[in-house]
């Protein structure tokens, strides 16, 4: 049982007890780090989310029933200690503690609340599974690390906050029960009691609302929102994130690159006291994907892609031929330095390249002596492989990857291989900042199993004015007005300039394959807006549990979000998802059906 507060105020944080309170007295309050016994001296490290405080009970001093409950104080017991501020002795003084110049001479001490033997120490420098630290994520984010990153969140939402509210912005929060309109991810749908058979969907983005914010003449708007996707997770992703959500009205594209730059760099100057150089680098997608095989490139490191079609065309090498007939390529990268690999590491990165689709990879060692070996030689002259090592500038010690392919698949493959060679070589720290926008993303994305263009951003794009004309006669070279802030391999954020003219708008639906009756039941609201005055506009939604995880340096968005998520969609602390109760069902008018496969479903 633990004891009332009454008649006690905290008066401090643990470390807001200084040497400037010698001879005061303070009352604090918090959970114990640690008890050390010493006979007549009982130490206790207390702990609150500022850091820790020592305080001291000393049995020659002190009541004995005061000692008497110091001795049965164990680790995250929940105290109030009231007492008189002392220098340590010069001895004791601890340099990496913030308060290890004092402690406090309890003079009283109240157990507030017991506690059990914690899963695993409240401490940093500790192993534990994932899945119990997240089933107990109330002790995980006990631990300053984790303290730490839920701090510099909220500190970093609010100088985004400040910064869009000076430039002009509005704060005006959307729906989350909306209309479910999917295109792309699937929706998190919530069934409707009153509306029996009819669904609300959870936001996947703020698009539609915002857009409809413009028309309505907010002229800029912000949300810090939350928004939701039903689709497999990997550790950069959950199924309800944070985004920093704007829109902006009479923009063009380097007006919101220009406000958002500025943002970033007010971000990282005032919370990591990083100084980011603006303008950023810009690159097209294409030179992107041609440089780098990703259109959200690592820049922090070379190792480039070079396309070696031509060097190698007429071969008889039959992986090499084949891709070239397919209208496909052969693209190499240059690992300098790893021409030492054993054969057992060079196969392991063929290995990872088929998680790609890739259906191998040819590799050149450059000996020292600057001698060739390659698994390829016999299907090649001495003199064309060493074309190869000279198109990538090989060196005694590189070792040469080669893919070939559908472009796509060498992209994905190359791209993702200079990353994990990057990974392995420890090429990159995550303190090196280097970001970049990439422009000029490709309006439309052909699906053979919908045999049908399919949006690469989302349908109120803007092509480029230039493009307009290939709408008509060739759509897959139109450029959209998207660009995507990249930082270190990850996109922070997008977004584009919007569709504001109507028969732009109804030509994209019809390329997407939507007949004007489709297009009305998904978007008929925003449609009809637009016959009312729309103002050209356009914005950008940051992933904000991204940025925070690099402003971090964490490996995962879980240690940057409060209650996470894991990768099967479920939470390890409520156990949600789970059951509910028939009569809950009854009023929605759901019925539970088993299928064949024992898996459940709604009906």
């Amino acid at each position: 049982m633990g004891e009332a507060m009454t008649g006690l105020k905290r008066s401090h944080m643990c470390c807001d007890v200084s040497e400037e309170l010698i001879g005061s007295e303070v009352t604090v309050m918090g959970w114990v780090q640690r008890r050390r016994d010493l006979g007549q001296l009982i130490f206790i490290a207390l702990r609150d989310r500022t850091g820790l405080v020592q305080a001291v009970v000393d049995g020659n001093n002190s009541a004995p029933e005061l000692f008497k409950k110091a001795e049965s104080v164990r680790s995250e017991y929940v105290l109030a200690i009231r007492g008189k501020v002392a220098p340590r002795t010069e001895g004791n003084v601890n340099k990496n503690m913030k308060t290890g110049a004092i402690e406090i001479i309890a003079e009283e001490l109240r157990i507030l609340s017991e506690s059990e033997t914690t899963p695993f120490q409240v401490e940093d420098e500790i192993t534990v599974k994932d899945d119990l630290r997240l089933k107990y994520r109330y002790i995980d984010l006990r631990r300053p690390c984790q303290l730490k990153n839920m701090i510099l969140r909220h500190k970093t939402a609010q100088v985004i906050r400040n910064f869009l509210s000076d430039e002009g912005f509005l704060e005006i929060e959307t729906p989350v029960l909306g209309k479910s309109t999917p295109e792309g991810a699937r929706d998190y749908l919530v069934p409707s009691r009153v509306h029996p058979g009819s669904f609300y969907g959870l936001p996947q983005s703020p698009q539609l609302y915002k857009q409809l914010l413009m028309v309505s003449g907010m002229d800029r708007y912000y949300q810090i929102a939350k928004c939701f996707r039903d689709e497999d997770l990997r550790a950069d992703r959950q199924p309800e994130f944070t985004q920093v959500d704007m829109e902006l009205s009479f923009v063009d594209v380097d007006d919101i690159i220009d406000v958002n730059e500025r943002l970033i760099k007010k971000v990282f100057k005032e919370i990591l006291d990083v100084d980011v150089p603006i303008p950023m680098q810009r690159m097209k997608y294409k030179d992107a994907m041609e440089r780098y095989g990703s259109d959200k490139p690592d820049v922090r490191f070379g190792m480039e892609l070079h396309n070696i079609t031509d060097i190698v065309r007429g071969t008889e090498f039959v992986v090499f031929k084949n891709a070239i007939e397919a209208g496909g390529s052969v693209r190499a990268i240059n690992a300098n330095g790893c021409g030492h690999y054993p054969r057992k590491q060079i196969d392991s990165l063929v290995e990872f390249v088929k998680t790609y689709k890739a259906k191998g990879l040819a590799w050149i060692v450059v000996n020292d002596d600057g001698s060739l070996k390659s698994q390829i030689a016999k299907f090649f002259t001495p003199e064309k492989l060493q074309e190869i090592v000279d198109a990538l500038e090989g060196r005694p010690g590189d070792l040469i990857l080669i893919c070939a392919d559908a472009d796509r698949i060498v992209f994905d493959s190359l791209g993702a291989l200079r990353c994990e060679i990057a990974r392995r070589q420890e090429l990159t720290r995550p303190d090196d900042f280097r970001f970049l926008w990439v422009t000029e993303f490709p309006m439309f994305e052909w699906d053979d199993e919908e045999n049908r263009y399919v949006a690469e951003h989302h349908p109120f794009t803007c092509p480029m004015d230039e493009d307009l004309p290939l709408l008509d006669t060739d759509p897959s070279k139109v450029r959209a007005k998207a660009y995507d802030m990249v930082l270190n391999g990850f996109e922070l954020g997008g977004g584009s300039i919007r569709i504001h003219r109507r028969d732009i708008q109804q030509k994209i639906f019809s390329l997407l394959g939507f007949s004007d009756e489709d297009a009305q039941e998904r978007f008929g609201f925003l449609l009809d807006a637009f016959k009312y005055g729309v103002p050209p506009h356009g914005g950008l939604a940051f992933g904000f549990d991204r940025i925070i995880m690099l402003m971090t340096g964490s490996s995962s968005i879980r240690d940057v979000i409060a209650f996470p998520k894991v990768k099967d969609a479920s939470c390890p602390l409520t156990d949600a998802p789970g059951t509910v109760d028939d009569k809950q069902l009854d009023e929605l008018g759901i019925a539970i059906v088993k299928t064949e496969e024992n898996e459940e479903t709604n009906e």
